[in-house]
């Protein structure tokens, strides 16, 4: 491979997006075919397809094939994941987050959703809207997505009929209305068209496939690059004998530079002598970096201290925030738990608010000590918390801060 050619791949994005739908909305097929048709299958595997679907008797393959490799985890009762496709194309390579589309794995699909740019929803043609796709769509929003696409799959079984795609369009749009891109594709992932080929049946539709949609949404909004800084700290580094003091962890969102005046607590500044990495000192970092800071001035900072650029947040002691339900136990008012917000872990108690496995409610948390935290945004840079049983240390809730 020439060297042009490898630097035009490492400069290509690379977009993160999630599939969501309900059970046999042929979500699996549509990634199957994604993958196929993009060319991102390998040959045994292809082979492997090509096989199974001959001895099922069809006249094309089954691409649902592909990605359903989970089956037989499924049928054994076992909490299936989030799967993780990768594939590319001259213009672009993705991260697909494939999740499950039973309402029990709720949980689940907001894995998936909350690393992703773009949510991908499957609808079948005969069926519209479901309250999954309601349910889907609330969880796309809360988490920060602002694009979404809709495709309405299995659109030969209702003979390619524009009347029915337009329905189901006019409603996806008037409850994604709070979305900045909203797109709605006539599909057949089990013929291929207008995932990755635009279709020869439908002549009324004149836009964009997925793909081409997919190629082309712009990936640098709502990055955590573009927040102000924030770097959590891990861990304090000390070598007394070199007089060495650093303050290890990564940095959450935004960026910094030797010489920057940082906030270290309620109107303490600093300036950043040196950042520190794995390969030596640098003078900038940005977000995902992992880095030493060191400080012109000898703070007492700890684990689970925040520092942060000028517009760093107020510390509060109670929190207004969306809570997704990760556990059987059922939360109620009045229990302690434990938040874990960045790297700190401080006692909290439920003040209002109750949720169960896959709930996904809002509620009001009282924190024991005081946290600079600040509403959800970037996917999870900022925002983000968990919360924890006192007793077992189990996660009973993954949450998103929405005021305080």
């Amino acid at each position: 491979m020439t060297t042009s050619v490898q630097n035009h791949l490492q400069d290509r994005e690379t977009l993160r997006l999630c599939t969501a739908g309900s059970v046999d909305d042929g979500k699996s097929t549509f990634v199957g075919r994604l993958l196929h048709d993009t060319k991102s299958v390998l040959a045994d595997q292809l082979s492997a397809v090509e096989r199974t679907s001959r001895e099922k008797g069809l006249d094309q393959l089954d691409l649902s094939l592909l990605v359903d490799g989970l089956r037989a985890e499924r049928e054994q009762g076992i909490t299936i994941d989030v799967a993780y496709r990768y594939f590319s194309t001259p213009k672009r390579t993705f991260i697909l987050a494939d999740t499950p589309g039973h309402v029990q794995y709720t949980r689940n699909t907001v894995t998936g959703v909350s690393t992703s740019q773009v949510v991908v929803l499957l609808v079948d043609a005969r069926t519209g809207i479901v309250e999954q796709t309601r349910r889907h769509l609330r969880a796309a929003e809360l988490l920060g997505v602002r694009t979404v696409v809709l495709a309405v799959n299995k659109i030969d079984l209702v003979d390619f009929d524009s009347n029915t795609f337009d329905a189901i369009a006019q409603d996806f749009r008037l409850l994604a209305a709070a979305f900045d891109q909203v797109h709605v594709v006539p599909i057949s992932a089990l013929y291929g068209d207008n995932v990755v080929e635009p279709s020869a049946h439908m002549p009324w539709y004149t836009g964009p496939t997925v793909l081409e949609l997919l190629e082309n949404i712009s990936v640098t909004a709502a990055r955590a690059h573009d927040l102000g800084f924030r770097f959590p700290i891990q861990y304090v580094i000390r070598e007394h004998s070199s007089d060495y003091r650093g303050y290890a962890g990564s940095i959450s969102a935004g960026h910094v530079a030797v010489g920057d005046t940082v906030t270290v607590g309620q109107g303490r500044t600093t300036q950043v002598l040196g950042i520190d990495t794995s390969d030596g000192p640098v003078d900038h970092a940005q977000a995902g970096d992992a880095v030493v800071l060191l400080l012109a001035d000898d703070i007492d900072l700890s684990r689970g201290d925040l520092i942060a650029g000028p517009d760093r947040p107020d510390a509060v002691c109670s929190i207004t925030a969306t809570v997704v339900g990760l556990a059987d136990k059922h939360v109620r008012p009045g229990q302690n738990v434990r938040v874990r917000y960045g790297t700190s872990l401080v006692r909290a108690r439920i003040a209002d608010g109750e949720w169960g496995l896959n709930d996904v409610t809002q509620v009001r948390i009282d924190l024991a000590s005081e946290l600079p935290v600040e509403p959800y945004a970037a996917r999870g840079a900022v925002g983000a918390f968990l919360v924890i049983d006192q007793a077992s240390g189990d996660t009973l809730g993954a949450g998103l801060v929405t005021s305080w």
